[in-house]
Formats: structure tokens, C-alpha cells, sequence
């Protein structure tokens, strides 16, 4: 039981890393929205790639923040019986989300993404608008990266209620939500 959830705490910590520096890019994004702004309309100026850098801030906080919010329990969920479950109740559901939904979810995006992400890649892509942002091919590339990171969160998700569901004095520890 202590090797799941010490396994568990390691993929958790590759999470909690790329989505504290990942959100990083929510500060970016205010800032380079507040430059649009001010060139735009006080010297009446504009930049395509500048903007286009606001999209590209806005995918990459969204996709690499991903596993971070599954991490903080931040990802949509019916509540209406799991917020009075008891902890194994809430172990069994996350376990078995994880296990049938998470993880095929995942696979799926990746194996569709894949060739979508190749054929970026093989021509480099670029904007389409004159004077945009080429690299197309790079943010489309954050589509297999957040499977993978929700892949990786689902594991430790998946490690962490195995280890509570095999031990019983961890389940009497727990505190009731």
C-alpha cells in the first residue's frame, strides 16, 4: 500500500510542477492583452502575432493545466451523491472513473490527435494570417501533451484510491467530507 501511494504522491508531484508553471501563462496573458489594448487604441497600432500570442497563452494555460485541476478535484463533477459520500464510496468512484473513463478519454484524444499533430509538424505550420505566429505546429503539439499529462494524474488518482481501498486503516484515518 505504501508503494501505490507513494507512486501516487511522485505523479501527483509531476502534476502540481507543470500546473503552477503553467499558470503563469494567466499573468502573460492579462499583461499581452493589456499591450494589445493600449497599442491599439492609444497608438492606434496592432500586432497579428501579438494577438495570436494571446490564443496561444489562453490553449496552453487550458491543456497544460489539465491534470493540475484533476489533481485539486477541480474538473466537472455530479455532485449529488458523492459530496455525502463516505471515503470508500469516493475511492470506488474515482478509481472506477479513472479506470473507464479518464484513461480511455485519454488514449482516444492521443491516438486521434496523433496524425492531426504529425501533418502540423511536417509542414511546420503556421498562422494564416499575414504577420501571425508560426508556430502552429508547437501549440497543436499541447493536445497529445495534455492527454498525457491526464494520463499520468489518472495514474496517481488511480495509485492513490487502490491504496485507500487496500487499506483498511487508512480508511479509518481519512476524514469524512
Amino acid at each position: 500500500m505504501k508503494v501505490l501511494a507513494r507512486l501516487g504522491s511522485f505523479l501527483d508531484g509531476i502534476s502540481e510542477a507543470m500546473g503552477r508553471l503553467s499558470s503563469w501563462c494567466a499573468v502573460l496573458m492579462v499583461l499581452v492583452t493589456c499591450y494589445v489594448v493600449f497599442t491599439r487604441y492609444v497608438l492606434n497600432e496592432g500586432s497579428v502575432a501579438i494577438q495570436e500570442s494571446v490564443t496561444y497563452l489562453n490553449a496552453m494555460l487550458f491543456l497544460l493545466t489539465a491534470a493540475f485541476t484533476l489533481k485539486h478535484g477541480g474538473h466537472v463533477r455530479v455532485d449529488i451523491f458523492y459530496t455525502q459520500a463516505s471515503v470508500r464510496y469516493k475511492a470506488w468512484v474515482d478509481l472506477l472513473g479513472s479506470l473507464l473513463l479518464l484513461l480511455p478519454v485519454c488514449g482516444f484524444i492521443l491516438w486521434i490527435s496523433w496524425g492531426y499533430v504529425q501533418a502540423s509538424w511536417a509542414v511546420s505550420e503556421q498562422s494564416g494570417d499575414t504577420g501571425g505566429l508560426p508556430y502552429v505546429y508547437l501549440l497543436k503539439t499541447l493536445i497529445p501533451v495534455m492527454a498525457l499529462t491526464l494520463i499520468v494524474q489518472g495514474m496517481a488518482e488511480i495509485f492513490r484510491n487502490l491504496a485507500l481501498l487496500l487499506s483498511p486503516s487508512a480508511l479509518a484515518q481519512t476524514p469524512e467530507s
